[in-house]
């Protein structure tokens, strides 16, 4: 048989033993509805003909500017998949018939694009809410969590089955572990024990032709590495993740601490700058600034009397005394940082397992490293920046410790060495109503400006679960994104692992399956 499309043969031998039904007269989205019908039961695929369509879709969206009519194109259907064959389907019914997926666990994603595309695409969302099983092995110090587990669901399972065990990851608990996982995880622990990505052990994934990999050694050390801080929507779809679990003593310090400009704020995170990164790595304080004021978070992986002694010490312009920290358990501690004094009238669990979340305001986010401490004269000037009718506020996240110690190159993450802290800058805003603007208001982006001498720079380094497509987006040519556009945004990233990425990227998906506005392009051989 003489074949002459050699995309064509491609998906031919893929789909051997995959049953493509053929309508000839039919639409590709008929199509592809109708393969899925076949192989994934007719309860898991909702239509925007289902009453239980938008329900779903809005049901993790965290950003209400998604919601707007300015910026929501539904998609095709929302497959919401209750094993890895459906999962498997979806990539071969979307692969034959020209449908591309995009795959959402938490909905966290900044920019929405693991439920919306900004362009006029047919896509399906795959939703993996119902892929949430997480399996703790005690003994071992490890637990597979799937995708569509939160990290709240992660915290609960562990806390409960291995006590004196917890994991490395961020501080709220509706984020979904499939795309927290693959952009990196920062949070309070990560001094200590590096990112969630730096402690994944191994892991499950449906590949650009619908195979299922199991494990690492089906994958191969390349695909293994791309996944683990290399972003999601570009490799497969992860499935499930086996992580080692780190041990947290049975108390642990929440401190917290609140300074005014009048009572020093500006001096205090000067200080900051400088202290944060080179404390224990059993403490780890970040800080969020809002209104004119900073408030110091802590943890601390013992008790409140070393840590006032260390911080009296290394930090005495931050003021602690006894009355400022807590004790508490580990997991009482990642639901306190979030839900505050909620948790005294609250069962743990109620707080932790529960995945909805009422749709707030429009938001934005913006990210930035910073490896040279800010003069005093500049932070002055970052707190009296004028917001207007918003909200904005910085979040700081100290590196250092850990993070110091683990090359660039060792996963995608490349912010290691020599990176005081992260900045993360979220602007909110009312964007419904009356006179309700979709666009963002001018504080973030002027903020973001101002402060471009003073963080890394060639390039301007950004934090990939930060998602910003103000750096830039894909261009596709010829059915294929260009490596120039991706690397425009891909190196600030992931610095110069990005063109690792784009090398394995074309060897797992070289004809571009998975694609999105800010997916890791294939880098295509020239041939002269």
């Amino acid at each position: 048989m003489a074949v002459s499309n050699p995309i064509a043969l491609l998906l031919t031998v893929c789909f051997l033993g995959f049953h493509v039904p053929a309508m000839s007269h039919a639409s590709s989205s008929d199509k592809f509805l109708l393969c899925l019908s076949i192989h994934v039961p007719s309860q898991a695929v909702l239509t925007p003909t289902s009453p239980s369509f938008k329900p779903l879709l809005v049901s993790s969206i965290r950003n209400a500017k998604f919601v707007a009519p300015a910026t929501a194109r539904p998609p095709l259907c929302i497959l919401t998949p209750t094993k890895a064959s459906h999962v498997q389907a979806a990539v071969r019914c979307g692969r034959y018939h020209g449908v591309r997926l995009r795959v959402r666990s938490g909905g966290h994603d900044n920019e929405g694009l693991s439920y919306r595309s900004q362009r006029p695409e047919v896509f399906a969302v795959v939703d993996l809410a119902k892929l949430d099983a997480v399996r703790v092995d005690p003994h071992g110090a490890t637990a597979w969590v799937d995708s569509g587990a939160t990290i709240g669901e992660l915290y609960n399972a562990v806390a409960k089955a291995a006590p004196g065990l917890g994991f490395p990851a961020g501080v709220c608990p509706t984020i979904g572990v499939g795309g927290h996982f693959s952009g990196g995880g920062v949070g309070l622990m990560m001094r200590k024990y590096g990112l969630s990505s730096d402690n994944i052990l191994d892991a499950t994934i449906v590949d650009a032709d619908g195979k299922l990999l199991q494990g690492k050694e089906a994958m191969g050390d390349d695909l293994f590495w791309a996944i683990r801080g290399g972003g999601g929507g570009s490799f497969g779809i992860v499935l499930s993740w086996k992580v080692r679990l780190v041990p947290v003593p049975p108390k642990v310090t929440y401190l917290s601490v609140t300074k005014t400009m009048h009572q020093g704020a500006v001096d205090a995170v000067t200080k900051w700058q400088k202290v944060a990164p080179a404390l224990p790595e059993d403490l780890s304080v970040r800080v969020v600034v809002q209104k004119r004021q900073a408030n110091f978070q802590s943890l601390y992986l013992g008790n409140c009397s070393a840590v006032v002694q260390t911080l009296h010490r290394q930090f005495p312009e931050l003021g602690v005394t006894r009355a400022d920290c807590q004790e508490m358990s580990w997991l009482q501690y990642v639901a306190y940082l979030y839900f505050g004094d909620a948790i005294k009238n609250a069962p743990l669990e109620e707080l932790l397992l529960n995945r909805t979340m009422p749709l707030g305001p429009f938001v934005k986010n913006k990210s930035d490293y910073v490896r040279k401490a800010l003069t005093k004269k500049t932070w002055q000037k970052i707190f009296t920046w004028p917001s207007g009718a918003a909200d904005g506020e910085l979040i700081l996240e100290p590196h250092g410790g850990r993070m110091s110690t683990i090359a660039d190159a060792d996963t995608p993450y490349p912010h290691r060495s020599g990176v005081l802290y992260n900045i993360q800058y979220v602007q909110l805003w009312n964007g419904n109503g009356a006179g309700g603007n979709s666009s963002t208001p001018n504080w973030i982006n002027g903020l973001y400006d101002f402060m471009a001498p003073f963080v890394t720079k060639n390039p301007r380094a950004a934090y990939a679960n930060y998602k910003d497509l103000d750096l830039g987006v894909n261009k596709v040519v010829g059915g294929v994104t260009t490596y120039q556009s991706g690397k425009v945004w891909g190196e600030r990233y992931f610095g110069g692992n990005f063109r690792r990425l784009a090398m394995i990227k074309r060897k797992v998906d070289g004809h571009d399956y998975f694609r999105n506005e800010q997916s890791v392009p294939p880098l295509l051989l020239i041939r002269k």
